[in-house]
């Protein structure tokens, strides 16, 4: 259906609110569509539709199996089509609620038979650090988006910074250097593009860069393999303004009792850690590490290719065959260790000998696959196998 979508979202309101309202000046017509889940709790949520005069309509919709997205599915699609059945909407925008991350939108969004042209997440550089230090849960900031929302500040977060390709910036004098380098080391392949927080009236379409930023054009399948621990595109090495971004890559297996004694201190040298690895007991699964705000989740994502029969490669997606080439190791095949830390003041020497502390010794390398397969299994609580 012809009415292009972007979605604009993030945990920094007024940074996300300013985006919006630029959007609205710049695109002359187009409309904001915004459901407020702080009444999610007790089972609705509240809808406006508004245009750069003012709210066009305002309503309730009820909550769907206690499912934030599942509400906005039934409540926002049916909105799209009767934009798109009166014409002249050059652009809807959707502006997320606080919490409700982009990528499970723009999967609604693209389901229902709409084009998403633009992800776009706004972020004061200040609020970086803090927000991806906050342990706490979005319930205890009244930031749930369902009564059994169980994610924490932090590593919604990071998802929602992590997964736009566009990034609004807003303009904070409290912002110093260290502050816009943290941001540029996390996603440094997003276009970061400056907002301000006055009154955008009178700005020009034709210099507007977030205006173009929304109609260029957005792949949410491509999104989505770019988040799997498999073939997700992490940061590079990196290191200026006090701010160092750290890549440890390595072949031999993880000891799975050392590594799992180290995990607190490993959790905790960074303000943000992702990427991938494998534990000798369990050769096969590819393990996901996704650390922000002291906290650590560590979960299978199915397993390494060179677990698979040759027949099976045929049912992988190109992404995540290409991403295993460029690992591939001739004995352990695309078997890796590729974690990579971001932060302030990292103390990078004493994370990469903490790290190597974790493989498996000269010794117990050389005991071969059986012996790693009776190491004890320290993982098990962690991974509830």
């Amino acid at each position: 259906m012809s009415l292009p979508v972007v979605i604009v979202g993030g945990l920094h309101a007024d940074a996300r609110r300013a985006a919006v309202a630029r959007l609205l000046a710049d695109v002359p017509g187009s409309v904001v569509l915004h459901h407020d889940l702080a009444t999610a709790a007790a089972g609705t949520v509240v809808r406006t539709v508004r245009d750069a005069t003012g709210v066009r309509s305002a309503g309730e919709a009820p909550l769907v199996n206690d499912c934030a997205c599942c509400a906005l599915r039934e409540d926002l699609v049916p909105e799209f089509g009767r934009l798109a059945d009166a014409g002249g909407t050059p652009l809807a925008i959707v502006e997320l609620w606080d919490s409700v991350e982009p990528k499970a939108m723009a999967e609604v969004v693209t389901a229902g038979g709409f084009t998403v042209t633009g992800v776009i997440t706004a972020v004061d550089p200040a609020l970086v650090l803090p927000y991806l230090g906050n342990g706490d849960d979005l319930a205890e900031g009244g930031l749930a988006a369902a009564a059994t929302d169980q994610r924490t500040v932090a590593d919604t977060f990071a998802r929602q910074l992590e997964y736009a390709p566009v990034l609004a910036v807003a303009d904070s004098p409290e912002a110093d250097d260290e502050d816009r380098e943290l941001l540029a080391q996390l996603h440094p392949t997003a276009r970061r593009v400056p907002i301000g927080h006055g009154d955008p009236a009178g700005a020009s379409p034709q210099a507007s860069p977030l205006a173009e930023a929304a109609l260029a054009g957005f792949d949410v399948e491509a999104a989505a393999a770019a988040q799997h621990p498999a073939c997700a595109l992490l940061p590079a090495e990196a290191d200026a303004h006090g701010v160092t971004t750290f890549v440890w890559r390595r072949h031999r297996p993880f000891h799975p009792e050392r590594l799992y004694a180290a995990l607190e201190d490993l959790t905790c040298a960074a303000a943000r850690s992702r990427g991938r690895f494998w534990l000798a007991d369990k050769p096969d699964t590819l393990l996901h590490w996704d650390a922000a705000g002291g906290a650590l989740c560590v979960e299978s994502a199915g397993p390494w290719l060179a677990s698979l029969p040759d027949a099976a490669w045929e049912m992988v997606p190109p992404v995540r065959r290409a991403a295993a080439a460029l690992d591939w190791h001739p004995e352990h095949g695309d078997r890796c260790q590729h974690l990579v830390f971001t932060s302030p003041g990292l103390d990078r020497d004493g994370l990469a000998h903490l790290l190597e502390s974790c493989l498996l010794t000269d010794a117990e390398y050389a005991a071969g696959r059986d012996a790693w397969k009776r190491l004890p299994p320290a993982f098990d609580t962690l991974l509830e196998v």
